[in-house]
């Protein structure tokens, strides 16, 4: 009797102690090379859709406390840092709400960036645009939070097919992407200029008229200029995406996006 609880107290200690070895290495995984992100909002779309589900690879930058769960690395600025390139979509924490964003990195320290009638212009000149067709999508509820679209064509009944213009935009050294137009008013289409200050970047997404970032200040919501230590790692790969309420629900994933490169 006494040999049997012995049995499954040692059963019990090895169970913990397997469980807290898993919990390590995976958190070992989390801090140095990819952390798992789930695109809840429509802001980068059609680069990322809601329900998209990606790995941030995390060693593209180097490292900073944000790195770390919590913010709990105690480096000092960044270690075994790179620069991003411009172009990448890149996670990075908010500087003021301390919730994580993903944006396409559009302004180097030193760059000046504007908007001019929806029209891209960094360091004075308008960035090349070409059309590229009408981005289509049901007019419903997406994602856990249940999200409308925003459509061009609107209003749209639920059900009914919610479009967008779509260019093609090539940014200086040649990286090119889709961007998005909803309506040609807002005052993300028209701005002041901008000036990157050093150690910062200035970021967009590509869903241009449904977005709060570097363009909007962090007084009425937007991020503004992002430090370099806020940066956590590049979007690389969708691993698989879901148009449904929960990841989960695996009837509802998109099949043609399994392993999509992000560009």
């Amino acid at each position: 009797m006494a040999g049997s609880k012995a049995k499954s107290e040692n059963g019990i200690v090895e169970t913990i102690k397997t469980v807290l070895w898993a919990l390590v290495i995976a958190g070992v995984f989390r801090t140095l090379f990819f952390q798992p992100f789930w695109i809840p909002s429509g802001s980068m779309k059609d680069t990322l859709l809601i329900g998209d589900f990606l790995f941030v690879n995390k060693m593209a930058y180097g490292y900073s406390r944000y790195s770390c769960p919590f913010s709990a690395c105690p480096f000092p600025g960044r270690i075994l840092a790179s620069e991003p390139e411009r172009g990448d979509v890149v996670v990075f924490r908010h500087p003021v709400n301390g919730t994580d964003f993903i944006k396409r990195l559009i302004g180097l320290p030193g760059d000046t960036v504007q908007m001019r009638e929806g029209r891209l212009y960094l360091n004075g000149e308008a960035v090349p645009v070409e059309p590229a067709g009408v981005f289509e999508e049901i007019y419903e509820k997406q994602g856990p939070m249940g999200n409308l679209p925003r459509c061009e064509n609107g209003p749209v009944g639920e059900g009914g097919i919610c479009q967008k213009s779509r260019s093609r935009e090539t940014l200086p050294g040649g990286r090119s992407h889709d961007v998005l137009n909803i309506d040609d008013n807002g005052f993300a289409d028209n701005t002041d200029v901008f000036t990157v200050p050093a150690g910062h970047y200035f970021f967009m997404g590509d869903n241009r008229d449904n977005s709060q970032d570097s363009r909007f200040g962090q007084a009425v919501g937007g991020v503004g200029f992002v430090p370099a230590e806020n940066l956590i790692g590049r979007a690389d790969r969708i691993i698989f995406s879901s148009a449904g309420r929960s990841m989960l629900f695996f009837w509802t994933w998109r099949a043609d996006r399994f392993f999509k490169a992000v560009e």
